[in-house]
């Protein structure tokens, strides 16, 4: 059985759920704000002795052999828990059981947990691919006005979040990667409050995911240079007519995507780079659990067949 570990409304995961589903693979699918839901037994071992059951759906240890760590929810406490440190309390349990959890599937996943957690260092992924030998951008992270000024002064340049991009709040707010230009000595005090990534821009032709599945690479460039709005951030104004379209990496980067891969210890990995205006590929960073399903929509890449191919390649090594 192969488990999928996400929340209720991951349209992504209905992706491989429908693969699955065509396949007839039998899964499980763990929406885990509804953990509190679960009777749950777990012994100190073996490893594989703990099970879920909700209702009829109950879920052993020993039937899993492959699992993907999507995109898992804060579990909801039970709606008769009041107080609000008993509600945190019994929250906080829960959360420590899924933790406990993804460490016996430790082997299993497509990507582990903790790798992601690390691959998701944006300054380690900086070095890493420096040192594997993509171009990448003159960078820094900073929260000094005075450094922020030096890589301006170099030429255009941008800047983004070291790791937050969203803002919560009752007005939730996402922020896109700007161009830095005219800093005033009073800009100091803002750029002060956190660090932030500032790099030179790289005039562009046009951006480029690479969503690598095992040994599968999909390259899909990104028209971003045909629009005002997607000219620095693609993703600012989520227009429906920005153009994808399927391209071919030359081996020498094919050879660096996986190099980057294997130093994060992934088997998927969304990879954002720049083709610059003479057609050399930059570096931007990499996604160790990105966004992926509207790539398979725009360009008809098979994705999810090639995560279930890689699932049930980690299944096969359990038997």
């Amino acid at each position: 059985m192969l488990l999928l570990v996400t929340n209720r409304r991951d349209i992504t995961i209905d992706y491989v759920v429908a693969e699955l589903k065509r396949r007839q693979t039998p899964f499980f699918r763990l929406n885990t704000e509804d953990m509190p839901k679960a009777r749950c037994t777990m012994a100190a071992f073996p490893r594989r002795a703990w099970s879920l059951s909700f209702g009829e759906r109950e879920l052993n240890g020993s039937d899993v052999k492959a699992a993907y760590f999507r995109r898992p929810a804060q579990p909801a406490s039970n709606a008769t828990i009041i107080d609000d440190g008993e509600r945190e309390y019994a929250e906080a349990e829960w959360g420590a059981l899924l933790k406990s959890l993804y460490a016996r599937l430790e082997g299993m996943w497509l990507n582990a947990p903790l790798d992601i957690f690390a691959a998701e260092d944006k300054p380690r992924q900086l070095m890493l691919a420096s040192e594997i030998g993509f171009n990448v951008p003159q960078v820094l992270i900073t929260n000094d006005i005075t450094s922020v000024r030096e890589v301006i002064q170099a030429g255009p340049a941008i800047g983004k979040p070291l790791r937050q991009a969203l803002i919560n709040g009752e007005q939730e707010r996402v922020i896109f990667t700007s161009r830095l230009e005219h800093l005033n000595d009073s800009d100091g005090d803002a750029i002060a409050m956190a660090p932030l990534i500032v790099q030179t821009e790289i005039k562009k032709q046009y951006d480029v995911r690479v969503t690598v599945v095992g040994s599968q690479v999909f390259a899909t460039a990104i028209r971003s240079q045909e629009h005002e709005e997607t000219t620095v951030d693609w993703r600012r104004g989520c227009r429906p007519d920005l153009k994808h379209e399927r391209i071919e990496l030359t081996r020498e980067v094919e050879d660096q995507c996986a190099a980057l891969m294997s130093r994060l210890s992934l088997r998927y990995g969304a990879i954002d780079f720049i083709c610059d205006q003479e057609g050399k590929l930059w570096f931007l960073e990499i996604n160790p659990n990105g966004q992926w399903a509207w790539i398979e929509n725009l360009t008809g890449y098979p994705i999810a067949a090639a995560i279930v191919d890689e699932l049930e390649g980690i299944a096969q090594c359990q038997s």
